[in-house]
C-alpha cells in the first residue's frame, strides 16, 4: 500500500517542470547572484495584481497569516508559500509516523518522494483556489462569472508553479538556503521597514511609521501631540512596538546561541575528545508555525461557517439557529482599506478564544481571554513539538543511532544506543517543554504589545536570518579554503 501511495503520483511526476542538480561545483557569488534574482522574480510577482477579481466585494480570510505564508493580498502571490508548505509537512508525517516507507539512500526513492511532494503541492495550490473562489475571497462568483473563474484560476495555479520552480532552484544548490525561508524573512523584513518608515498618515493623522512619527512629533511644534501620543497606538506601529521587537530580537538570538552540551570520546583513538551540542530552542520555531498553521484552517472554516454572510446562519434562511452558530464565532467586519474589501474580525465564541489580543489595550482590557489563550498556545506547542521532533528524526533513540555509527560514545559509559539514548532522554523532552514554552510566550508578547509585525513572523524571521548568517559564513568559508567543504557538511 506504501509503495501504491508514491507510485500513484508517479504520472504526474513525469508531467511536473523540473529544475536539474547542478553538475558542477556552483560559486558563492553564482549562488548569490541567483538567490537575489529568486528574491526580484517573487517581489515583481507580489505586485503584479490578479486580473479579473473584485477586492471591493471580497473578503480576506487569510489576512492574519500574510506574512507567514509570504502572501500579498490581491496579487500573483495570492497564495504564497501555503502549498508547498502544507505539502512538506504532510509527507514528512508521512515519512516519520512510518505511514509510507522510504529509503533516502536509494536515488529513486528520493526523488520520487521529492517528485511526490511537488504534485501535493500543485494539487493543495488547485484546492486553495476553488475554495477561494466558492467562499467568496475574489468576491462573488456569480458575478465573476465562469469565464472570469477560469482566468482566475489559471492566473493562480501558473504563478504557484513558479514559485515551487523558484524554490526548487535555491534547494538544489544554485542559490542559498531555500525559497520558502527566503520569502517569509522578505515579507517580514518588508513589513517592519513599512511599519518603521512610512510616510502615509494613520487615522490619528500621524504618519503610519514609527520613527518618522517620532521626529514628526518631535520637531512639527504642533502643542496637541507629544511623544506620548506614539507611546502606544492602537493597531499602529508605536514606541513600545519598536522597542518589544529589539528587545525580542536580542532575546531570541540569544536563546539561538545558547546550548547544552554532551561530552563524547572517538572509540578508534583514545584521546580525541568532541561535543555533541543541544541547542536551548531544541526546535526552533517548528511548533508556532504549526500551531499558527492550525489556527489558520480553523479560522477559515469559522469565518464560512460563523461569518456574518454565512448560509448555515437562521438569519440568512439556513438551518441552524444563530445562537449555536454565535458559540462558534461572532464577527465584525472590518474594511482592510480602500478598495481592498473586508476582513471578519472574531468579537466572540471558541473562535475569539484562541486568537491572540492584538495590542497592549486588548491585552488590559480583557486578561482572562489573553490567560486563555496564553495557556492553549503553549499546550499546543509542547505537544506539536513533541510530535515534530518524533517524525523529524530528532528524538532521542534517532540522535543515539546517529552517535553510534559516528564512532562515538559518552565518556564513562558503556558503547551501547540504549544508553545513550537513556542519556539523551534527561535532556531532550526538558528542552522541548522549555522550547515550547519559550516561543510561545515571545510570540504571545509580540503581539500583544504591538512589535511592528505578527509576533510568529517576527520569531519565524530571526531563525531564518540566523540560519542565513551561519550559510554565508560557510560559504564564504568554503570559498577560501574548499578543504573544509567536508567539514562544514557541505559535501
Amino acid at each position: 500500500m506504501t509503495g501504491k501511495f508514491l507510485k500513484f503520483f508517479s504520472p504526474f511526476i513525469r508531467a511536473m517542470p523540473e529544475i536539474k542538480n547542478p553538475q558542477r561545483e556552483v560559486s558563492f557569488k553564482e549562488k548569490f547572484i541567483w538567490t537575489a534574482v529568486v528574491l526580484i522574480i517573487y517581489l515583481i510577482m507580489s505586485n503584479i495584481p490578479l486580473y479579473g477579481i473584485q477586492m471591493k466585494e471580497s473578503t480576506d480570510y487569510f489576512y492574519w497569516l500574510r506574512v507567514i505564508l509570504a502572501s500579498k493580498r490581491g496579487t500573483l502571490t495570492e497564495l504564497g508559500i501555503g502549498p508547498i508548505v502544507t505539502s512538506g509537512l504532510i509527507m514528512q508525517l508521512l515519512l516519520g509516523s512510518k505511514i509510507i516507507k522510504v529509503d533516502m539512500a536509494d536515488p529513486y526513492d528520493r526523488a520520487l518522494f521529492s517528485g511526490s511532494q511537488k504534485v501535493l503541492a500543485v494539487f493543495l495550490t488547485i484546492f486553495n483556489i476553488i475554495a477561494y473562489l466558492f467562499g467568496g475571497a475574489f468576491g462573488n462568483l456569480s458575478d465573476i462569472g465562469i469565464q472570469g473563474g477560469f482566468f482566475i484560476f489559471f492566473q493562480l495555479i501558473f504563478s504557484g508553479i513558479v514559485i515551487l520552480l523558484l524554490d526548487e532552484l535555491l534547494q538544489k544548490g544554485w542559490g542559498l538556503g531555500s525559497g520558502v525561508s527566503l520569502f517569509i524573512a522578505a515579507g517580514v523584513a518588508g513589513q517592519i521597514f513599512w511599519n518603521t518608515f512610512s510616510f502615509i498618515e494613520g487615522p490619528d493623522g500621524i504618519p503610519r511609521g514609527i520613527i518618522i512619527a517620532f521626529f514628526s512629533v518631535l520637531f512639527d511644534g504642533d502643542p496637541n501631540t507629544n511623544l506620548g501620543d506614539i507611546a502606544i497606538r492602537q493597531q499602529l506601529p508605536s514606541l513600545l512596538g519598536i522597542v518589544t521587537t529589539v528587545v525580542i530580537l536580542v532575546v531570541v538570538v540569544w536563546f539561538e546561541s545558547t546550548r547544552v552540551e554532551i561530552p563524547l570520546t572517538y572509540r578508534g583513538y583514545r584521546g580525541y575528545k568532541g561535543k555533541y551540542p543541544m541547542k536551548l530552542l531544541y526546535v526552533s520555531n517548528i511548533p508556532v508555525i504549526l500551531v499558527n498553521a492550525l489556527y489558520a484552517n480553523v479560522l477559515f472554516f469559522g469565518q464560512l461557517v460563523a461569518g456574518p454572510d454565512s448560509g448555515m446562519r437562521a438569519s440568512n434562511g439556513g438551518l441552524i439557529p444563530d445562537f449555536w452558530i454565535n458559540i462558534l464565532g461572532e464577527f465584525d467586519t472590518q474594511s482592510a482599506g480602500t478598495g481592498m474589501g473586508g476582513q471578519l474580525i472574531p468579537i466572540r465564541g471558541l473562535i475569539w478564544l484562541i486568537t491572540p489580543p492584538l495590542g497592549i489595550d486588548q491585552l488590559v482590557s480583557d486578561p482572562f481571554r489573553a490567560v486563555f489563550y496564553l495557556i492553549i498556545f503553549i499546550g499546543l506547542c509542547i505537544m506539536l513539538g513533541r510530535v515534530w521532533v518524533e517524525v523529524s528524526g530528532l528524538a532521542p533513540r534517532d540522535i543515539a543511532g546517529q552517535i553510534i555509527d559516528s564512532q562515538m560514545q559518552v565518556p564513562g559509559f558503556r558503547s551501547s544506543e540504549r544508553i545513550i539514548e537513556r542519556i539523551l532522554k534527561r535532556y531532550i523532552p526538558t528542552l522541548i517543554i522549555i522550547n515550547g514554552i519559550l516561543i510561545a510566550v515571545l510570540s504571545f508578547f509580540a503581539d500583544s504589545l504591538g512589535a511592528l509585525t505578527s509576533g510568529t513572523g517576527l520569531l519565524i524571521s530571526i531563525g531564518i536570518i540566523h540560519q542565513y548568517g551561519e550559510t554565508l559564513a560557510k560559504e564564504m568559508a568554503a570559498s577560501q579554503y574548499p578543504g573544509l567543504r567536508g567539514l562544514l557538511g557541505m559535501d
